[in-house]
């Protein structure tokens, strides 16, 4: 009982100390609340990042690996090198599907960002997609209403169009998208489906600020003499493992190229933004927990610093108190709480600025806060009190009371 109530009388010494300190107490904790703040908004970013990342491969479709001129990772050649490089053409499509043994869907796209018109209204910067009619089976994509071109409409350059939830609510707002034209490079496409919401990609780019027309129709507008991309989907992982070496022969083949020559073309996997996503991230862990190091390392110091000054201030206290009764574990506890105290609130300070600074950044990137990290600064933050505050808190268990009471 005793215990308890030690406790609860060293809590109420510390928040009277603390409130009648209140300058100093907060230029203490600041070094704290930077380190707690830093933890914070790192893993919020990092968390967003995984979570983004997930939604955002399963854009790219399951089993998939895409045939470009353009190596989405490689550095190992110059830039002059890949630019030499043949284009893809689009014959390759049909030339792969009847080869291959193990791939289910081959299908093309070409893409650049133009401009939407319907009526009155504009939409610019919008991703266009000129593909093949089985284009949504690689990407994994989905019709919310409407339906996609069929490989007779495809192969016809027909003039019909699928888009993105984005540009329906910027050219049609609550007006049904179905049936009506809308005009890009100076023609009018009929919409004829509307894409599931996709979101962002990696927090970056709107995946539905988009339009899907027929690849042939696309190149009549732009022309196919560059930016194919052929993607490849296989019915498992396991084929796709096998099914990339296959695909790279048979462009080889048919690219003609000799046993001594070097691959022309690059095989990308969604698993390379994978990797630039790790490297990312461990930069981003390396250089902020350093920085929070730091900022912990100093605000540590700073409240031994503080509470040795308490400690002084407070000496004839001290010998009060154990002149009728207190404990030296007594003592001990009432500044260790106060040490702990200033970090919690530091920790307190730290979380509610990490926490706007994720809503901020997710605004324009991506950042979500994790509950548990949360927990793991206030367990951090009483770390760090305690032990940067169990030195002066000790000194001042072990004081002896006569010569306390006599400190002027």
């Amino acid at each position: 009982m005793r215990f308890i109530n030690s406790l609860f009388e060293g809590l109420r010494v510390a928040m009277r100390a603390l409130r009648i300190n209140k300058v100093r107490s907060i230029l203490t904790a600041l070094c704290i609340i930077i380190g707690i703040t830093m933890v914070t908004v790192v893993d919020s970013v990092t968390t967003g990042m995984d979570e983004s990342f997930e939604n955002s491969m399963a854009m790219l479709g399951q089993n998939v690996i895409y045939v470009e001129k353009w190596p989405w990772n490689d550095n190992s050649k110059e830039w002059w090198e890949i630019a030499n490089r043949k284009e893809m053409e689009i014959d390759y499509v049909s030339f792969l599907d009847e080869r291959s043994k193990l791939a289910s869907v081959v299908a093309a796209s070409a893409n650049r960002n133009v401009t939407v018109r319907y009526k009155d209204k504009n939409a610019d910067n919008v991703g266009i997609n000129g593909a093949t009619y089985n284009y949504l089976d690689i990407q994994g994509l989905n019709i919310e209403s409407g339906r996609m071109f069929t490989e007779q409409e495809a192969r016809s350059a027909v003039k019909v169009a699928i888009i993105g939830k984005s540009l329906q609510e910027a050219l049609f707002e609550n007006t049904e998208p179905l049936g009506k034209e809308v005009r890009l490079g100076g023609q009018k496409f009929t919409v004829i489906g509307v894409l599931e919401k996709q979101g962002s990609f990696l927090g970056l780019g709107d995946a539905d600020n988009r339009i899907i027309i027929p690849i042939k129709s696309y190149g009549q507008i732009y022309g196919l003499r560059w930016g194919i991309q052929i993607g490849v989907k296989f019915p498992s992982e396991a084929a796709a493992l096998d099914g990339e070496y296959e695909i790279e022969g048979l462009m080889r083949q048919v690219r003609q190229l000799d046993a001594a020559e070097e691959n022309d073309f690059a095989i990308n996997k969604p698993q390379a933004f994978e990797e630039q996503l790790a490297a990312f991230k461990n930069g981003l862990y390396l250089g902020g927990f350093v920085l929070v190091g730091l900022s912990l390392l100093i605000g540590g110091i700073g409240i031994m610093n503080i509470m040795f000054v308490s400690v002084r201030e407070r000496t004839k206290e001290i010998g009060i108190r154990k002149a009728v009764g207190a404990k030296s574990w007594e003592i001990l506890t009432q500044f260790l709480i106060e040490a702990i105290m200033i970090c919690l609130i530091g920790g307190l300070v730290g979380i509610a600025l990490a926490g706007g600074l994720t809503v901020m950044i997710d605004q324009f990137f991506t950042a979500k806060m994790n509950l548990s990290v949360v927990m793991f600064a206030f367990l951090l933050c009483s770390f760090v009190g305690a032990l940067f505050g169990f030195i002066p808190a000790y000194r001042a268990a072990k004081s002896d009371p006569i010569e306390s009471l006599r400190f002027e």
